[in-house]
């Protein structure tokens, strides 16, 4: 685990500066976290059913009394009333989200008001496009999960979206983070969806006529459905939805099994021809794409375009995909919808080299040490043993650069003028690479140099310590080597945001 190898990396550097009353304690340990992607974690591809499926009014178009009895989705969709077998729901908290770059708020709804993250107002007096995100897995809440680390091949974050510039909303539905109501599995969470698009289009920084709608796997399959149900949003993107649910997870089904206008209500394969706006239906070949190919045979819809990606799996096509939708999404400016995509595009996307971008960072003051400096929002401080040290680090454990580093924060007396130079020396001698330097006008020396733990990890550590007034500050920035170019541009961004005096960011 990561952080008995920094305790093991801390214990060594502190030895090699004991001489310097520098010291490298370690955190304490973690408590009992979630990844940051959990609730949002999907299931895996659900496989099909070997049963027969239902008949068909031709060769490729499902049947039902209800779509022959209504005109449309929207209408069946009001006159038909479910039945839940189970009333479920959940209370589970809602993380705060980064002051400035998102808010929480509360949108009214059919059953009363829900919970959602929204960007905050850019504060430039413009209108601007927005995308709605609804994430995977059946759960109905929202937690922490856009902040967190996008890996390359399961990005369920969403984050390409407003890591682009593009306003994003994460809607929580009914039933979930003790919001009213129930959960429905798909049905009323498609009036929820259409409830946020009222809410963002009321937002005086959003252009109602641009706003758009996406989601994976259960959120991809909520979105079609909206989509199927109404015409406001200006294109939508789905990527793994389903086309019959009936054949697939139905563990977490809450309403009446017993009854087949149940299932054809939650089924957007049902509803296809009544889809006005562009709607974009993405899949891996080794994913759902059978639904997604099933589904491009029931309807010669032309506002519906199908795209299966081969080699890719239900996970994979997110993070290049998502980011290509946001591109598309940015240059959407017309008067129309005019978002095209081409299979060239989509392949070029995919071959692309994995992009991690820098985390969202939140600003943090240490008041002892009259000192403000930038670190990843997910990132919490901690005290350890020593009092004069601190460990910051990602609450979550993850395999990636932003999960398992650590930065410790120190405080010392220098003794004479010249302990800076003395340190830089010494540290030199210890094979280090160090350098004279200046952060926030306070002269500072920097070490880098590897480290290698009692199993022979082998351990890169950038160390900095500068002097501000009579007082000593050091950060001692940890991460094992695999992540080490990625890891360096992040501590980077940390001592660049250095500052003294005191800083106007609610801790």
């Amino acid at each position: 685990m990561k952080h008995k190898n920094h305790v093991k990396t801390s214990v060594l550097f502190l030895t090699m500066l004991s001489l310097f009353t520098v010291s490298c304690a370690s955190p304490l340990s973690p408590g009992n976290g979630s990844s940051g992607n959990e609730t949002a974690q999907e299931e895996s591809a659900p496989a099909e059913s070997s049963g027969t499926r239902r008949n068909l009014l031709n060769e490729n178009t499902p049947s039902s009394p209800l779509v022959q009895e209504y005109g449309s989705f929207a209408e069946a969709h009001e006159a038909f009333a479910t039945t839940l077998a189970r009333e479920e729901n959940d209370d589970d908290p809602i993380p705060a989200p980064p002051e400035g770059f998102f808010d929480l708020v509360y949108y009214p709804s059919q059953v009363g008001d829900l919970a959602a993250y929204v960007s905050s107002d850019p504060g430039d007096g413009q209108k601007h496009p927005l995308i709605i995100w609804v994430v995977g897995g059946w759960g109905n809440g929202i937690d922490d999960f856009p902040w967190g680390y996008p890996e390359w091949d399961n990005d369920q974050t969403g984050s390409a979206f407003w890591q682009a510039g593009l306003l994003t909303m994460y809607p929580s539905f009914r039933g979930g983070n003790g919001n009213p109501g129930h959960y429905e599995t798909l049905y009323g969470e498609v009036d929820d969806i259409i409830s946020a698009y009222e809410y963002a289009a009321s937002l005086p920084y959003v252009d109602p006529q641009r706003i758009y709608l996406g989601g994976h796997s259960t959120g991809a399959t909520r979105a079609l459905l909206a989509s199927e149900h109404t015409d406001k949003f200006r294109s939508v993107f789905c990527f793994g939805a389903v086309d019959e649910i009936k054949y697939h997870n139905n563990s977490q089904f809450t309403f009446d099994t017993d009854k087949d206008e149940e299932y054809v209500m939650r089924s957007p394969v049902y509803w296809l021809d009544n889809i006005k706006s562009p709607t974009f239906l993405i899949e891996g070949s080794e994913g759902n794409s059978e639904n997604l190919r099933r589904m491009e045979q029931a309807s010669q819809n032309d506002k519906i375009h199908c795209y299966v990606i081969d080699g890719a799996d239900h996970f994979s096509v997110l993070a290049p995909l998502t980011r290509l939708a946001a591109e598309k999404i940015l240059a959407d400016t017309g008067a129309e919808p005019n978002i095209s995509i081409t299979q060239e595009e989509l392949d070029s996307a995919m071959a692309q080299e994995p992009v991690v971008p820098m985390p969202l960072m939140t600003t943090r003051t240490l008041d002892d040490l009259g000192v403000t400096f930038s670190c990843p929002y997910l990132w919490e401080i901690n005290t350890t043993s020593d009092a004069s040290q601190l460990a910051v680090y990602s609450r979550y454990e993850g395999d990636n650069a932003w999960d398992m580093a650590a930065l410790y924060i120190g405080s010392f007396t220098p003794e004479g003028n010249d302990y800076l130079q003395s340190l830089g020396e010494y540290l030199t001698q210890e094979g280090y690479e160090t350098s004279e330097l200046e952060i926030a006008g306070q002269p500072a020396v920097s070490a880098l140099g590897a480290i290698f733990s009692d199993e022979g990890e082998h351990f890169y550590q950038h160390y900095i310590a500068l002097v501000h007034g009579s007082a000593g500050i050091d950060f001692t920035f940890v991460v094992h080597e695999s992540y080490q170019q990625e890891a360096e541009a992040l501590f980077q961004a940390i001592v660049d945001s250095i500052s003294f005096g005191e800083s106007d960011t609610p801790q």
